[in-house]
């Protein structure tokens, strides 16, 4: 029968038990809780991005989002009513000025199809240009940059599912369809229609991630015409958006909504905003500088053993030494004081 309990000695000391099954069975318990949480402390502290698996994550998170958007049902006379529903909300809180900018811009062509254009390619390519200069002047804020990008995007497929909106260009008699009307290539162009849901308008990832664009370059970037395009960049987003008649005001704020929610994320995650975080990555330290000082422990000794039983039998051998009193005797030499009787 296996005994836990100290075994005494013939001098009444008493001697611990060696490591038995409890021992060993309470070390195992511990072991996942330490492992869940390394492996937590581990995913959460920035690391060096790689560039291949950047690249597929980039492409599959865009394949992704893009394919989800299209299979999301196309609820078309749900979608018209929210379009009216939300424009009417607008109306009472006198911010209906979108049919105003449509009809206005649309007047000057050069205008109109350049916006067109802007709607249809830049979201994409100034999303990529930035991901490119952090990944090369920030690595250590990378990925939490990033992450805020992919929680937003994230939670607009849910606003797509849950709330089908059509556009306003949709609405008959009060926008003019500007890709139709100038035959331009645009999102929604007539070769498109057919593999992309038109009723997915809120909330405006053009918003959503212009601002994200707009919000990284201002926050590290340090010449003051990359913080200028910063401010520019969402603010022209948010006009062609509605000067195209793709989205209402209030998808642009459905976008803005969805960025804070990816920041909260990351913050979260990572402890802190993504701009807080180190500019570069610290490299790990080598395994030999992190080796004690002492001499090299003995096969099977541990690094306590190593640390500190040596330091310690080598201060209590100096006290002994200095407490001492030292006897010294010759054959020819008598003690210079001789014992009290």
């Amino acid at each position: 029968m296996h005994n836990d309990s100290p075994s005494p000695m013939p001098d009444g000391r008493a001697v611990a038990p060696a490591p038995g099954l409890r021992g060993a069975h309470d070390a195992c318990g511990a072991r996942p809780e330490r492992t869940v949480r390394s492996v937590l402390l581990r995913l959460r502290r920035p690391r060096r991005p790689h560039l291949w698996f950047e690249i597929l994550l980039i492409v599959a998170s865009y394949e992704i989002y893009s394919l989800i958007r299209s299979i999301v049902p196309q609820q078309r006379a749900m979608a018209i009513r929210n379009a009216d529903w939300l424009w009417e909300l607008e109306r009472r809180l006198g911010i209906a000025v979108e049919g105003v900018v449509n009809r206005a811009v649309n007047s000057e062509t050069w205008l109109i199809v350049g916006m067109n254009y802007y709607y249809a390619t830049l979201h994409f390519a100034v999303t990529i240009c930035v991901l490119i200069w952090l990944y090369r002047h920030h690595p250590g804020r990378y990925a939490a940059t990033r992450l805020v990008l992919l929680v937003t995007t994230a939670s607009a497929l849910i606003g797509y599912y849950a709330y089908p909106l059509a556009p306003p260009r949709l609405i008959s008699g009060t926008f003019v369809d500007t890709v139709v009307a100038h035959h331009t290539w645009g999102s929604m162009s007539e070769s498109l229609k057919d593999v992309s849901n038109q009723y997915a308008a809120m909330p405006s990832m053009h918003v959503g991630w212009s601002l994200w664009c707009g919000l990284t370059i201002f926050c590290l970037a340090k010449s003051p015409w990359a913080r200028t395009f910063a401010v520019l960049y969402p603010t022209a987003t948010t006009v062609v958006i509605v000067a195209t008649a793709n989205h209402f005001w209030l998808d642009a704020v459905g976008g803005a909504i969805c960025l804070v929610f990816g920041y909260g994320v990351a913050r979260w995650w990572y402890g802190a905003l993504p701009y807080a975080l180190p500019r570069l990555i610290p490299a790990p330290r080598a395994p030999h500088a992190l080796a004690p000082l002492a001499r090299r422990a003995p096969r099977g000794a541990s690094a306590l053993s190593v640390g500190r039983r040596p330091v310690a039998r080598r201060v209590r051998v100096w006290a002994l030494s200095r407490t001492a009193s030292p006897t010294v005797t010759t054959e020819n030499t008598a003690p210079r004081h001789p014992p009290e009787p």
